[in-house]
């Protein structure tokens, strides 16, 4: 299975994206929701429920919720529906089996490696290139609703269904986000001495290879072996490291920044 997600300013859009999903015939085993600062009792009451709004939509969250707790063929309740305290981000409800694999037991939370056999058991294709961008929307108050989808097909149509709903996709997010750090990175990296403007999309990737969950806070020497596979094309360039280790001190920060 593979994944498609969208970004949601309020949490009733992500209701409606949920509904969406659910109409295309997407089970709740399928659908997984990522909220800040939130309990999973708390999404149920937090979305409203009047007469007057679309009907389905107040139920939409706590109904997901109370599907994910049931949903995993035997995992227990927290790995499908957990609040958790993530360093960096904060709080956050995450319901769902992709949503509990990325962040919660057994999982990716606090940046710590996520096993192998999380990815063998629970789902293939878990999307951790994308964790950091879904931790960054969760930073700024955001919902992320994620959707496992067996082929390019139904891809397409969950796609369409976020849309519907208001999302902003995970690639514009991802864009957003690299423009608000790419001046700061341009200015360290130019007063080196060095070509930002050249060595930019290398200097990214390494960068963002840093924010990957069974990458974070190792140094550049000792993920040398994971690095050279994943990045083969790219891990011999000099603005390869050198944007890993500003991505490692990046992630550092924000810990650091959370503490206080």
């Amino acid at each position: 299975m593979n994944t498609v997600a969208g970004i949601f300013q309020t949490r009733e859009d992500a209701a409606r994206a949920i509904e969406n999903l659910r109409g295309l015939g997407l089970s709740d085993e399928n659908l997984s929701l990522l909220s800040p600062g939130t309990t999973a009792t708390q999404a149920e009451s937090d979305v409203p429920t009047s007469d007057t709004e679309q009907p389905g939509m107040g139920n939409a969250l706590g109904g997901l919720v109370g599907g994910a707790m049931g949903a995993a063929g035997g995992m227990t309740l927290g790995a499908a529906a957990a609040s958790l305290l993530v360093p960096g981000v904060g709080p956050i409800m995450a319901a769902g089996i992709v949503g509990a694999a990325l962040f919660g037991a057994g999982g990716a939370a606090a940046g710590m490696a996520a096993g192998g056999a999380l990815e063998d058991t629970i789902a293939h294709g878990l999307p951790h290139d994308e964790l950091f961008i879904y931790e960054d929307a969760l930073r700024q108050g955001r919902t992320v609703v994620i959707a496992q989808v067996e082929d390019d097909e139904q891809a397409q149509a969950a796609r369409s269904a976020l849309d519907a709903a208001g999302a902003e996709s995970v690639d514009a997010a991802r864009e957003s986000w690299w423009v608000g750090l790419r001046d700061a990175e341009d200015e360290d990296y130019t007063g080196q001495g060095r070509d930002f403007k050249t060595d930019e999309p290398v200097y990214r990737r390494g960068f963002e290879a840093a924010l990957h969950p069974q990458l974070r806070g190792a140094s550049y020497e000792d993920s040398s072996e994971r690095l050279r596979e994943r990045y083969s094309d790219a891990y011999e360039h000099d603005a390869f490291r050198r944007g890993y280790e500003r991505g490692q001190s990046y992630q550092q920060t924000l810990r650091e920044r959370y503490k206080s």
